[in-house]
């Protein structure tokens, strides 16, 4: 009998489907702000679709987190004239997944092909895993994601109107070990999740606030690692609701607790030999000239590249002095103040993280920009500014050092990008920058708990 984790192939899929006497099967795919989207189909269908493709309607890049259409910001690739119609997908048959809580059902990811290729977030990060196998490169990621647990549910939640909000747990327990004592069961069940589903966690932990839980996803290869963190995002909130509970990876949820971080852990290796391309004993800090150029290009091109990496309105209300999370592109060796850490180790650990992602940032687009501006920095030879010691926030940093501090800037920014335009071409950036300025623009129409206590009477 096969098993999820061995299929590979088209006869596989159909193998397993057919072993199992299924009737349907479950499909998903990512949009642009990284939601899974899908639906079941029967089995004849879904052979039909692994043996020529199917299709969505390509509304789905069209749209935004709240299914409102991007309208007059100057999206070309689909809208109300193209009359919106379908867009060419396929099934990846290596993502094939059983779904503990809907026994027998299997779960296929897909991504879009065709034209829309050009600006499928998972597209976009295989073709950017491809500039790394020819430059010699293997990539291997680890994603850390934070996030709160409310004992609420998806009708409570509209009801307190996403106000006054109750956390599975009270007070500031960092590494508590009475909290996940006592809430065991929660902490056992998530991780048997990550182990059925193949997104195995290799820590898990509370954080710093009421209700916040730090998951560490563990290390594979990029394209499998950025997978793991989507579909971990996607069955975490699942899993939650189906709990009576309810799970937000919200960059920001409140003005009393720090952001929510998304950070991803990288590192390269040589392909020819399998040898890590960031290790070098004999330099400072073990870190290869390799590295070091990768660290330059990523800490050159992120100002560039944010809007990829800090993609909503919230996101920006994250990156403040003082609230782990950084404010410049600077990088430093095991420092938490930085925007890029170092981590010396060995062949098998030496690594960068990359510390300026937020827990609501696309799993593909995120990896994207964080790959793909270290490679360009090898490919350059860039060397980095001068390593940061001690506290960055209380430091000056070079103009060029900053970091957009709005969607509006960075997606102008982005816009406007040559290197982005190289990276990931034109049709990509014009579609996502327009994306991104119409989620800036729904903010501005909307007015804020914050305006109406400050203005409402005094002004």
């Amino acid at each position: 009998m096969l098993i999820p984790q061995n299929i590979r192939t088209v006869d596989d899929a159909k193998r397993i489907v057919n072993e199992r006497n299924m009737t349907h099967v479950k499909i998903g795919l990512f949009d642009i702000d990284g939601i899974m989207r899908g639906k079941y189909l029967r089995k004849e269908k879904f052979f039909a679709a692994l043996d020529q493709g199917l299709a969505f309607c390509d509304v789905i890049l069209g749209w935004d987190s709240d299914d409102q259409l991007y309208e007059g910001v100057g999206v070309k690739y689909t809208g109300w004239h193209t009359g919106y119609p379908d867009a060419p997908v396929r099934v990846v048959p290596s993502t094939c997944r059983d779904i503990p809580f809907e026994p027998g059902m299997l779960l296929f990811i897909c991504e879009f092909a065709g034209d829309a290729a050009a600006i499928c977030p998972r597209n976009l990060l295989h073709r950017t895993l491809e500039q790394a196998k020819a430059m010699g490169f293997s990539v291997h990621a680890a994603f850390e994601y934070e996030f709160f647990l409310f004992n609420e549910t998806p009708d409570s939640i509209r009801q307190k109107h996403y106000r006054d909000l109750q956390p599975i747990t009270p007070g500031f327990f960092g590494y508590s070990i009475l909290r996940n004592s006592v809430h065991a069961e929660l902490y056992q069940e998530l991780l048997a999740l990550g182990e059925a589903m193949d997104f195995p966690i290799e820590g898990l932990h509370t954080e710093t606030g009421p209700g916040v839980i730090e998951a560490a996803l563990g290390v594979d290869g990029a394209a499998s690692a950025a997978d793991k963190a989507a579909l971990f995002k996607t069955f975490t909130k699942v899993w939650a609701q189906r709990k009576g509970l309810m799970a937000t990876f919200m960059a920001k949820w409140s003005n009393d607790y720090p952001g929510q971080s998304g950070h991803i852990h990288l590192s390269l290796r040589h392909r020819d030999n399998d040898r890590s391309a960031f290790y070098d004993a004999s330099q400072p800090l073990t870190m290869s000239t390799t590295q070091r150029h990768f660290i330059g290009g990523q800490q050159r091109y992120m100002p560039e590249l944010l809007a990829l990496v800090a993609s909503t309105v919230n996101a920006y209300t994250r990156l403040v002095p003082g609230f782990w999370a950084p404010t410049d592109a600077t990088w430093g060796c095991q420092n938490r103040t930085t925007a890029l850490r170092l981590i010396p180790g060995s062949d098998s650990s030496q690594r960068v993280e990359y510390r300026v992602g937020p827990a609501d940032a696309n799993p593909y687009l995120a990896l994207s920009a964080a790959l793909a501006s270290g490679l360009k920095g090898i490919a350059e030879g860039i060397e980095p500014e001068p390593m940061i010691e001690g506290n960055a926030y209380e430091q000056t940093h070079p103009s060029h050092l900053a970091l957009p501090q709005s969607l509006a800037e960075a997606s102008a920014v982005l816009k406007h990008s040559h290197t982005a335009r190289t990276l990931f071409g034109d049709a990509f950036v014009d579609h996502y920058a327009a994306s991104r300025q119409w989620e800036a623009s729904a903010h501005r129409q909307h007015v804020s708990d914050w305006e109406l206590q400050r203005y409402f009477e005094i002004i």
